[in-house]
């Protein structure tokens, strides 16, 4: 599970929007075209050229809801040539299955994206005009979301050019394209909705995805996955992880993703890398689990896959570790298949150690829940809790990134081997840098909300992003017998699950024991982590959806669900309060204490949601809490927002890792730049890691 770039936004981690931490410095631009037009400025270009005392430029461009920010890898020039060859060939294979991700957001992306590619490498036209800069915008934002739905919305991108400028433009360049995809293009109505979470459609039908069959219905897929599941088996494999679903002459098959079978030309260059890791690994048990991977990657078969994360998640020692593979869940509306992404990173010593009393004392935080005895474990097994640096991301991680993930998945594995948690440092710290000003004054009630923010929203979620992965995801037990969460809960467990992490750590955040532990100076940074919470959930996350929407993604849904359940269940004694100033709306959290009260009250239920795989009640905790929209608030923040003209969404620039060679052609350093280009790493990696046919 994934702390991810949606969540709070009120930290250093992302003080970029939902925060009201304290203003940037003034941005120079050099360059700017403002949308005229009223698609939601769909096509707003500019770039910053503004950079930092040391000379390093943060921020880049920002095109559309979208600013892409640069991060640096502090330290690297310390590690070892055997430790930097590590983290290169790991970048590499994460790279090389860069391909994977794009065909599994949707069938025709790799199709499109090569098209958009061709057209911008070998036009010798007009590229001062406007249309010229919309079609760029637009080529942008499919680069950032992996293909031509929203990567947060889900909803798909509306070109701001005419389809016959964009044939022009395909004639000039010699561009193929069917009729049939240049018609997906420009027909809103086509495949309009990568994942849809609308309980009142067949999910799988309504979901461009491209994770099943385009004729595979909900039914099917739900029936075929009853049939092999067995509620008794206490390590249960994850069934769907890696294949597509589809349907045959002989019913129902899977696809399954591997050396051989669907994407193994990308996949062989995975393990050609992953490899190449193995020689230089720094001890034999990360070789080990490496090793693993690649037999997963080879066979498919997921018993090893389940083999490989117990490996990999007693491997602790070392600098360097990685996260590689089909994980996440959340672009699958049944929560079977994984995403592919890859995230490689390195041990910051010092922040780890001040953060690793989170991690020594996760008995006592599972001890002293809220949660009900039966639901409590035992014996909290291996948690361990590490502040990274990034040094390379790809798939579903890049551009736009997670701040904190909690590894494995498999619940069975985490009670009885453990996980790891990391909290992305560099990332976080990069956001910082490229937050921007106008949210503070906008949102925040008083002066003195503004203030604590100021002096205490960094640490505030730094702690909530600690607590929510080490403590959050790994507490809990589910009853003998249930099930696992996507088989009980179906389309309504990663919403469950991210509120019940989340839970955690705002329970905790008012905790005296966090005094004591050294990890936050007083209680005012639980109060302003919960005065940002209630902010963010009720109002100004709302954002991020299009007028009229209702709440589908599985992280708003759960901050939603959470405050408005708050704002419920302390009405009567005005626990959280909804006030008008200047004909405008906020919510301020009137008594603190109790709000801790209503929260802890909110996890043991959800709990136990989860632990008896209770359907129905999870549904309707989700359905009346977290999906539906105040449509009069949400048109009030739109205009508010809209006057600020700030980027809801920010992704990255990946370092670039440059191997140096002697005379003999023998690698013997590698080296880190910085580019400041989106569009050539783009084109770059275009160019160096496409290995898939545009039709999988």
């Amino acid at each position: 599970m994934r702390f991810t770039k949606y969540l709070l936004l009120t930290a250093a981690a992302s003080t970029l929007l939902y925060s009201c931490g304290g203003d940037a410095k003034h941005e120079e631009k050099t360059e700017e075209v403002v949308a005229t037009d009223s698609n939601d400025k769909a096509w707003y270009a500019e770039e910053y050229t503004d950079k930092d005392e040391a000379g390093f430029r943060w921020k880049t461009e920002r095109f559309s809801d979208i600013k892409v920010l640069k991060y640096q890898i502090n330290g690297f020039d310390k590690l070892t040539f055997q430790q930097k060859q590590l983290v290169y060939f790991l970048g590499q294979a994460g790279y090389a299955g860069r391909d994977i991700i794009w065909d599994q957001n949707y069938r025709h992306n790799l199709t499109i994206r090569r098209a958009l590619e061709n057209i911008i490498t070998n036009f010798t036209g007009d590229k001062t005009s406007d249309d010229w800069t919309k079609f760029m915008v637009y080529t942008k934002r499919v680069w950032f979301a992996n293909g031509i739905h929203h990567h947060y919305s889900m909803d798909k991108f509306e070109p701001a050019f005419t389809k016959e400028y964009f044939t022009s433009l395909m004639s000039e360049t010699k561009t193929e394209l069917t009729e049939e995809v240049i018609e997906v293009i420009f027909n809103p109505e086509i495949d309009n909705k990568k994942v849809s979470l609308d309980a009142t459609k067949d999910l799988l039908l309504s979901s461009a995805t491209n994770f099943y069959g385009p004729d595979v219905t909900q039914k099917d897929a739900e029936d075929f996955y009853a049939a092999k599941m067995d509620k008794n088996d206490a390590t249960p494999i994850s069934y769907g992880l890696n294949s597509k679903l589809v349907k045959t002459e002989n019913g129902l098959e899977e696809r399954v993703w591997k050396s051989g079978g669907m994407y193994g030309e990308a996949i062989d260059q995975v393990t050609m890398w992953l490899t190449k890791a193995v020689a230089v690994a720094e001890n034999p048990a990360q070789g080990d689990a490496l090793k693993l991977l690649i037999e997963y990657y080879n066979t498919g078969d997921l018993k090893t896959w389940d083999a490989y994360n117990v490996a990999w998640v007693t491997a602790t020692e070392g600098d360097i570790d990685y996260i590689n593979s089909f994980i996440e869940v959340y672009n699958d509306p049944l929560g079977y298949r994984g995403s592919y992404e890859t995230v490689i990173q390195m041990n910051d010593f010092e922040a780890s150690a001040r953060m690793a009393v989170v991690a020594n004392n996760a008995q006592w935080f599972e001890d002293n829940s809220t949660i009900m005895d039966d639901h409590k474990k035992k014996k909290v097994t291996g948690v361990t809790y590490k502040v990274v640096e990034v040094a390379a991301e790809s798939g579903d991680a890049s551009p736009s990134t997670p701040i904190g993930v909690n590894l494995p998945n498999a619940n069975w594995i985490r009670s009885t081997h453990g996980s790891k948690s990391v909290s992305l440092g560099s990332i976080i710290h990069a956001y910082s840098q490229g937050k921007g000003s106008g949210m503070l004054k906008e949102f925040c009630y008083t002066a003195k909300e503004m203030e604590m923010e100021e002096e205490h929203g960094a640490i505030g979620d730094k702690m909530h992003t600690a607590l929510h992965e080490v403590i959050g995801h790994a507490s809990g037990q589910i009853n003998p017998g249930v099930g696992t969460p996507k088989e009980t809960l179906k389309n309504y467990a990663s919403t469950l699950e991210e509120a019940r992490a989340d839970l955690v750590g705002l329970y905790y955040l008012m905790d005296p024991k966090l005094v004591e532990m050294g990890l936050i100076s007083s209680l005012e940074v639980g109060k302003t982590a919960y005065d940002g919470y209630i902010r963010n959930g009720l109002l100004t996350q709302l954002t991020r959806l299009n007028k009229g929407a209702i709440i589908e993604e599985a992280h708003m849904r759960n901050r939603q669900l959470n405050a408005a359940w708050a704002m419920e269940k302390g009405a009567a004694d005005n626990v959280i309060e909804k006030v008008t100033k200047d004909g405008k709306t906020f919510f301020i959290v009137n008594d603190y204490d109790k709000l801790r009260v209503i929260f802890g009250d909110l996890l043991k239920l959800i709990q136990k949601i989860k632990s008896e795989g209770d359907y129905q009640a999870g549904k309707d905790l989700v359905e009346n809490y977290g999906v539906q929209v105040d449509q009069a608030i949400h048109t009030e923040v739109l205009e508010r927002v809209a006057k600020l003209n700030v980027a809801p969404y920010s992704g990255f620039i990946n370092p670039t890792l440059v191997p140096q060679y002697d005379d003999k052609g023998e690698m013997v350093d590698v080296k880190v730049t910085y580019p400041d280009d989106f569009e050539t790493q783009m084109l770059n990696y275009a160019k160096n890691y496409s290995f898939l046919p545009s039709k999988n």
